[in-house]
């Protein structure tokens, strides 16, 4: 899942342009996973933008299954068409994808877009994958070492690693090779650990451009 954050409630207040009314979106995905923009966190902050900007005639909130898809956004025409400005309580993708869909309108983002990860239990969430478009999870034990290797290391651990932890934060970070080792031990696949990595290649990550996935067998 995509985790994020709101941002700091003067930066959103100070971002809002001058405006007789604003209309703010949710999303019902990832964000209300991480309770940063779902349904409760609009109205929370709706409630809160309502006092702070008393200058706004009318402020509105509401919520859709998922910005960053174009079937959901049209149940949100009428509602944006009577607004200013939308603040949009999306990922980074749901913000740009309300502001294509509905050009000509302000779109603001109300969160910062941390990364993508898994909730490990309430309240806490964990980077998990870069999106480097060039999986080895099948050699690591289903461990990311570019996400989980402070380092970003492909061949085992820095010198560094002692005890199981990272020199980076000794206290709280586990080491990535570490893990990975255990879990191919575990696995009885510790053969994989031999075999040399080439440097990484990142042409398939965010490189030239917007990175693209078209599956022809599901074009209309």
């Amino acid at each position: 899942m995509i985790v994020a954050e709101q941002k700091p409630i003067k930066d959103i207040v100070a971002m809002i342009p001058e405006a007789s009314s604003l209309l703010v979106v949710g999303c019902d995905t990832c964000v209300t996973v991480c309770m940063a923009g779902g349904i409760k966190e609009v109205n929370a902050l709706t409630s809160v933008l309502r006092m702070a900007r008393k200058d706004i005639a009318r402020i509105e909130g509401t919520s859709v299954e998922r910005q960053c898809d174009r079937e959901f956004l049209e149940e949100l025409e009428e509602s944006v068409q009577a607004a200013d400005a939308v603040l949009s309580m999306a990922c980074g993708a749901g913000v740009q994808m309300l502001s294509d869909y509905f050009e000509g309108k302000i779109v603001l983002p109300a969160l910062n877009t941390l990364f993508m990860g898994s909730n490990e239990e309430a309240g806490y969430w964990m980077e998990r994958c870069l999106g480097c478009g060039d999986c080895v999870l099948d050699l690591t034990g289903g461990i990311c070492p570019r996400t989980r290797c402070s380092k970003g290391l492909m061949n085992g651990p820095c010198g560094g690693s002692e005890g199981g932890k990272c020199e980076v934060d000794p206290e709280n970070l586990e080491c990535g090779w570490n893990l990975i080792y255990n879990r191919l031990k575990a696995l009885n696949r510790l053969d994989s650990m031999m075999e040399i990595r080439p440097p990484q290649n990142w042409s398939t990550s965010h490189d030239g451009g917007p990175r693209r996935l078209i599956r022809e067998d599901v074009k209309l």
